[in-house]
């Protein structure tokens, strides 16, 4: 009996000391538990501090002085918890580990919001120094940027395939040319290694005989002359490069953008020339030009000397599908165009192109009658013409240096047109005109379609004359 007592007895003992550890540890608030603990792992502590990141240093520093949390009020604790309270929180709290284990890492702060209280308050301490961590890279990435803006402009100039492109059309619309006197000047040139007097006399003479014009030849001349007497040519390739660069300045004249729009009103453009030089096909192909751009066109009918110059222009414009204005038979042309820019005007039309009458240079009253039209543009549209652009037929030679002297006296021309250089061997001419009156040429035509006529590039058209080898 005695013994069976003494079993019961001891078996009540140990249940009581059982329930009485259990429940004084769950009665227990977790800071209480964590305060004797944390002195323990002091240096495990530290050596996770260590491995942790760069950026989190900062944080290893609140886990050391943890013991001190003995002191914090459960009101502090409590104010720093989230509105949701877990309940399941508390039981995880007695791990000291895991309070170590928080600070290095900014992960477990999300896996458990609630259960720490320590890393509810170092999370504003860890954010900020992730926030001043990211200008860097960001600064970084930004000087990157630059560097790689500021590259590109160094990049090769996509404009080499355009040349490649455009080149192949106009080499053929100048073939007549290149195979004319250019092609006699490069056979000056080769085979020949040194630079003799002689060479200079027959360069000379395949300029004239190209209708380059005296002027420009002496000029062309001049230019090697010095570079000789200085020493800077030292074999006819360099002769070569050097009137390929001086023919390229004189058909760079530095003129302003061709057909600058004005402010109010239509940009009006005045064709003039003599009869033959094909005024007329230019018009019409200018003014397929500015339509395909999307630009309203008006063509005045200003010839109204020449039979059936009217009708052959309302042809192109049907063509082109641009109306034509024209007055009566036996109007002035200085009447029509007066009335075809206040048309322009009223309707609200981007571009005039007014044709007027082939003359003779050295007729008198014709020319006058030119001074007459400019004056009817001005009076309906202050300012206009913007343009007058001379139309001359590249197969005249040095006839088209007599008909730009004798317009320029009686116009401010603009701009010159250069057309039919498909059709002659001796398109030399263009460097006569640009040289002797600095008129920047505008376009050239090269051929009959509406796409032969086309606007000057001194780049292009010199890199096409002077092209050499197999492309020669």
């Amino acid at each position: 009996m005695i013994p069976t007592l003494l079993i019961v007895l001891v078996v009540l003992v140990a249940a009581g000391a059982f329930w009485f550890m259990t429940q004084g540890k769950k009665e227990l608030p977790s800071g209480e538990t964590d305060a004797p603990k944390l002195p323990e792992p002091k240096g495990a502590g530290a050596a996770k501090s260590d491995a942790a990141p760069k950026g989190e240093k900062v944080e290893a520093a609140p886990a050391k002085a943890e013991p001190a949390r003995a002191s914090v009020k459960p009101e502090a604790r409590s104010s720093v918890k989230p509105p949701s309270p877990t309940p399941e929180a508390p039981p995880v709290a007695p791990s000291a580990e895991a309070t170590e284990a928080a600070p290095p890492s900014s992960a477990p702060a999300a896996e458990a919001p609630a259960a720490e209280a320590p890393a509810a308050e170092s999370t504003p301490e860890a954010s900020a120094p992730v926030r001043e961590a990211q200008p860097e890279p960001a600064a970084a990435q930004a000087e990157v940027a630059e560097v790689a803006k500021a590259e590109p402009e160094a990049e090769p100039k996509p404009r080499a395939r355009r040349e490649k492109r455009d080149l192949t059309a106009l080499k053929k619309g100048l073939d007549q040319t290149r195979t004319g006197w250019m092609s006699k000047l490069l056979n000056v040139f080769r085979g020949k290694k040194e630079l003799d007097p002689a060479l200079l006399e027959e360069i000379e003479e395949t300029l004239l005989t190209g209708d380059v014009g005296a002027a420009a030849t002496r000029r062309l001349l001049d230019s090697l002359k010095q570079k000789l007497d200085r020493k800077d040519l030292a074999d006819t390739e360099m002769v070569w490069d050097v009137l390929r660069d001086d023919a390229h300045e004189i058909l760079a004249v530095g003129a302003p953008p061709f057909a600058q729009p004005p402010a109010e009103g239509p940009l009006v453009i005045l064709m003039v020339g003599v009869n033959g030089a094909g005024k007329t096909t230019t018009i019409a192909k200018m003014a397929g030009r500015y339509k395909e751009a999307g630009r309203s066109v008006l063509l005045a009918a200003g010839d109204t000397f020449r039979a059936a110059a009217v009708q052959q222009l309302e042809m192109w414009g049907k063509r082109v599908g641009v109306p034509v204005h024209k007055g009566k038979e036996t109007a002035k042309p200085s009447s029509v165009v007066f009335e075809t820019v206040q048309r322009a005007v009223n309707e609200k039309i981007d571009v005039v192109i007014a044709d007027t009458a082939g003359r003779l240079q050295n007729k008198a009253p014709l020319m006058e009658e030119l001074r007459k039209i400019r004056d009817a543009c001005n009076k309906a549209l202050p300012g206009a013409p913007h343009e007058i652009l001379l139309v001359l037929d590249a197969t005249t030679g040095q006839n088209a240096i007599s008909q730009a002297r004798e317009f320029r006296e009686t116009l401010d021309v603009t701009g010159v047109v250069l057309t039919k250089l498909d059709g002659t061997a001796r398109g030399g001419v263009i460097l006569a005109v640009a040289d002797e009156f600095k008129l920047p040429v505008r376009f050239i035509g090269v051929g009959e379609k509406s796409d032969d006529l086309r606007p000057f590039d001194a780049d292009d058209f010199v890199d096409a004359l002077f092209a050499r080898g197999d492309d020669a």
